[in-house]
């Protein structure tokens, strides 16, 4: 990684991204017409993201940090479930099976069934006014 960008980056993840879009503003002042779209994309991608580049308060809460990879496994998520063809979903059925197919992907089945069957139980058998009623029989 160049230099120039390892500090912008290490300023990034202190949560400085105005300072960043700040300082690419003035290098692309000096730069030709012609060497300007890597710089302006990124210009544009900083200004237009700023509200969630939070790395500092993410780092802060011991978040990890990984984007790409993250955004990789939607794609490949969504790919897998929007490429199923003839297959007619509604907004609500869409979702349903792209959380599913997450569960399937991060291998968390067995553990969500367990969660599931505790909230389904609980949901038939525990109603909030149960304590009023009294046994008749």
């Amino acid at each position: 990684m160049p230099r120039r960008v390892h500090a912008h980056a290490l300023v990034l993840l202190t949560g400085h991204t105005d300072q960043v879009i700040t300082s690419l503003k003035a290098q692309a002042a000096g730069l030709p017409a012609c060497r300007r779209e890597q710089i302006d994309t990124a210009i544009r991608y900083l200004t237009g993201h700023a509200a969630f580049l939070r790395y500092d308060q993410a780092l802060a809460a011991g978040w990890p940090i990984a984007i790409g990879v993250i955004e990789g496994a939607i794609r490949h998520i969504v790919a897998d479930r929007l490429d199923f063809g003839g297959a007619r979903w509604g907004l609500a059925g869409d979702e349903a099976v792209r959380k599913l197919c997450t569960l399937v992907a991060g291998d968390s089945v067995p553990e969500y069934w367990r969660f599931h069957l505790a909230r389904e139980h609980h949901r038939v058998h525990h109603t909030h006014d149960q304590a009023e009623y009294d046994l008749t029989a």
